[in-house]
């Protein structure tokens, strides 16, 4: 099978001839230019041959041209930390204005999925990440004044939510063009460590469903329940092929996981587990998984981006792992 076939027939629940394998992580420093990141991605693929690449941007792509400013400090997920926030009081929401695609920092993403469409053709899925309106507004405000302000404030956050699911639409739109399989549709608040499900209700979903609609013709898009205690039953819905989750750290795990949705799990192996010096824990996860799933509707990967320091001969035996596991054998 062709890495298509492959995840669509996973994707059903029709035998594959080998189960489906992908990891992803972050580029620190590279993620800033658009060329420097795609060649990360391609020599990372070129290396371990995952079915699809999840393309990682920092989460500020998506509102620099807001007026964010970030930078990485040596954070071993990869990930940055906010130096300038641009929501201070609540009547700063208002000043959000919808951006265009094309241009800023949002035209420099689209410029690194152009290179990686040339590389990838048709043989290498690839599908771009974004994060939902209110992870945006979290990563424009702080998490903290945020809640406060939905709290206290909530028809200037719901201006601001409308916005940024404006501008995200059409950068999906821009993105389809380039040739994206799907997007990995990163939630980070469907989580009771941060607000209750009726909160989630009113500032998550409206806007999360606007979003899902410019793809909903896309064939591979993973929605993605970041923290721990998701509120997977609530989202377990959403209208995507794959859902992941912390599924080694959190409920539910794999087998009453799989009942609740409709396509496939991605997951099976903690990232602090493969991290470690010692292989053992990790492999033994992913055997786990396969005598739990079958190997049917499930993608080995992690639940979260594997960390930056993550040691290479385990993400060789990670990805080797999947050749051994042969649904049905």
């Amino acid at each position: 099978m062709n890495k298509r076939e492959r995840l669509q027939a996973t994707i059903r629940g029709e035998p594959a001839d080998r189960v489906a394998v992908a990891l992803w992580r972050h580029w620190p420093g590279d993620d800033q230019r658009p060329e420097d990141q795609a060649a990360a991605h391609i020599a990372f693929q070129k290396q371990y041959d995952w079915d699809f690449v999840k393309v990682s941007p920092s989460s500020s792509f998506c509102i620099s041209d807001w007026g964010v400013a970030d930078s990485w400090v040596g954070n071993i997920e990869g990930t940055r930390t906010y130096q300038k926030r641009v929501i201070d009081q609540p009547e700063d929401w208002l000043s959000l204005k919808v951006l265009d695609p094309e241009v800023g920092s949002l035209g420099r993403q689209l410029k690194c999925l152009e290179i990686l469409s040339q590389a990838f053709g048709t043989d290498v899925p690839f599908i771009q990440t974004i994060f939902n309106p209110l992870s945006q507004a979290k990563n424009l405000a702080g998490q903290e004044r945020l809640l406060l302000h939905a709290r206290q404030n909530a028809g200037q956050v719901h201006y601001a939510l409308q916005t940024i699911a404006d501008t995200t639409v059409r950068f999906i739109q821009a993105a389809r063009s380039r040739g994206i399989s799907g997007v990995y549709f990163a939630v980070q608040h469907a989580s009771y460590h941060v607000m209750s499900e009726a909160e989630y209700q009113v500032f998550g979903i409206p806007y999360d469903k606007q979003v899902l609609s410019a793809i909903d013709d896309l064939w591979l898009n993973v929605l993605h329940l970041h923290g721990p205690d998701s509120m997977f039953k609530l989202l377990s819905d959403y209208p995507v092929q794959v859902v992941n989750w912390h599924d080694r750290v959190s409920p539910p795990g794999l087998t009453t996981g799989l009942k609740k949705i409709k396509g496939a799990a991605s997951g099976g192996v903690d990232r602090d587990a493969l991290h470690k010096e010692d292989p053992a824990e990790f492999i033994e996860q992913a055997r786990d998984a396969y005598q739990q799933t079958g190997g049917k509707r499930w993608i080995l990967g992690t639940g979260c981006v594997a960390l930056v320091t993550t040691p290479v001969g385990n993400i060789r035996r990670f990805r080797a792992l999947a050749d051994e596991f042969i649904p049905g054998k």
